[in-house]
């Protein structure tokens, strides 16, 4: 998402209103799931509520601990189907001035997530904790593939070289 893009789930939070273990839900209305989905390239989201546990530091950096809860529609990989699945991931990640994120790639690090001014948007940490939780390969319930579905792809490379040999 571009700085200057307008998120589809927005919810300013002053970080001055945070005292120590500040509770706060964030519930996306029907227009912002709908909006999030085609961001996210899915058919749709029925339900998402995310519970951020703010918690007053020193400094400008923000720590904050959270529950995410989902209703999403996703598109099997193998059928090709739509299928509802439920999304719960509690998460830990840390609010920080834009500019100042960890450019290091460390998959064990806590996610950070940049503020601009003294405001925390906790609507677009929310979605980006729904697009981190979202099984990149989503699988329906009960589907397989083919048995035949690889050997045939195979047998399909094959013939190519045995074409292009023979074509020498």
């Amino acid at each position: 998402m571009t700085p200057s893009a307008t998120p589809e789930l927005t919810r300013p939070y002053p970080r001055d209103w945070i005292g120590q273990g500040t509770m706060v839900l964030v519930e996306a209305s029907a227009a912002e799931r709908a909006a999030l989905a085609r961001r996210m390239g899915l058919p749709d989201i029925m339900h998402l509520a995310c519970e951020f546990d703010l918690q007053r530091a020193l400094g400008d950096v923000t720590p904050a601990t959270g529950h995410l809860r989902a209703r999403v529609m996703q598109t099997c990989v193998v059928s090709l189907e739509p299928f509802e699945t439920l999304v719960e991931e509690a998460f830990s990640l840390r609010f920080v001035p834009a500019g100042s994120e960890t450019m290091e790639l460390d998959l064990d690090a806590v996610d950070e997530v940049p503020y601009v001014g003294d405001v925390l948007d906790l609507g677009e940490a929310a979605a980006e904790q729904l697009a981190l939780a979202l099984d990149p390969f989503p699988r329906k319930p009960g589907a397989v593939l083919p048995e035949d579905a690889g050997a045939q792809e195979d047998l399909g490379a094959f013939a190519a070289l045995v074409a292009l040999r023979r074509a020498k």
